[in-house]
């Protein structure tokens, strides 16, 4: 067997590994497709007949390709889902098929690439190398062109941002996330009596003018009806850790619309902040609550 014959072998072997490396890096299954397109091409170019480690290579040239691309979409400024565009996007994940990318964002974990998003370039590399697929920080650190101890403080500063902190005790934090799931799951089903159930009686909602036409809403039973027909949007709404405490985060394929800050007084959700404003999103602090998913193929 030839040397290109080898390498094809080897790439083909390692392309969904690199596809979910790629996803993650990139958040978008179109662009992890091309970036893994242009490292089979680079690959061919160089020939792989000198090298020792030809999968450790690819993930390399995998990295550099979706650095690259980070890097450029930082330039253009594209970080957040256009909030004009919002409900075409929610009606396009709506008609979504199997194999559609929200698929694979869900599998991924929306939140998760919500969060990956407010990462600069590097670190987002550095992160999902490292934390999600265990390579080593020797081959992240030629990716970066950085030292093995400036890649791994990369991927520490990304671990604290995606961790983040929480600003109120365990307990009360577990609270929390009881009170926001039930709230969640009421949502997406559109169960008007089990959102009446967790809103507290005198609820507020407000809303800047991205996120909703009437910026506030007072009661429970108004509240309830209007999330009771938002049940679509539901559907792409993750419990997140917004502002140090539970929230939900509404991404269609893990792109950034729309986030509810809530407020819980006992085991009754009080006040709903939600905002689509990009200036705000970009101001709000969004971490994951609890570890990542694990790894799965792409």
């Amino acid at each position: 067997m030839d040397d290109q014959a080898a390498l094809a072998e080897v790439f083909d072997s390692s392309r969904g590994q690199l596809r979910g490396m790629a996803f993650r890096m990139l958040g978008s299954a179109d662009e992890a497709d091309d970036a893994v397109q242009e490292a089979w091409l680079r690959a061919s170019r160089a020939g792989s007949g000198e090298v020792a480690n030809v999968a450790a290579w690819l993930t390399t040239i995998v990295g550099r390709v979706c650095l690259d691309m980070l890097r450029s979409r930082r330039r253009r400024g594209e970080h957040l889902v256009d909030t004009a565009g919002f409900e075409a996007l929610l009606a396009a994940d709506g008609a979504a098929g199997p194999e559609d990318e929200a698929v694979l964002a869900d599998s991924v974990g929306l939140a998760l690439l919500v969060v990956l998003d407010a990462l600069g370039p590097a670190e987002r590399v550095a992160y999902v190398l490292h934390d999600l697929f265990a390579v080593p920080f020797e081959e992240i650190a030629r990716i970066v062109e950085r030292s093995p101890a400036a890649a791994k403080k990369l991927a520490s500063r990304a671990r604290r941002r995606v961790r983040g902190r929480p600003d109120v005790p365990a307990a009360d934090l577990a609270r929390q996330r009881r009170v926001v799931d039930a709230f969640l799951a009421a949502s997406r089903a559109g169960d008007l009596d089990a959102l009446l159930a967790v809103l507290a009686p005198d609820a507020v909602r407000r809303s800047d003018r991205a996120a909703a036409a009437e910026a506030e809403v007072r009661g429970a039973r108004r509240i309830a009806e209007e999330t009771a027909g938002n049940a679509a949007r539901a559907r792409f709404a993750r419990p997140a850790l917004v502002d140090g405490r539970v929230g939900l985060v509404v991404a269609p394929r893990g792109r950034l619309g729309l986030v509810l800050r809530l407020t819980i007084d006992g085991d009754r959700v009080a006040v709903i902040d939600v905002f689509g404003d990009p200036d705000r999103l970009r101001a709000t602090r969004i971490a994951l609550l609890g570890a990542p998913p694990p790894v799965r193929a792409a």
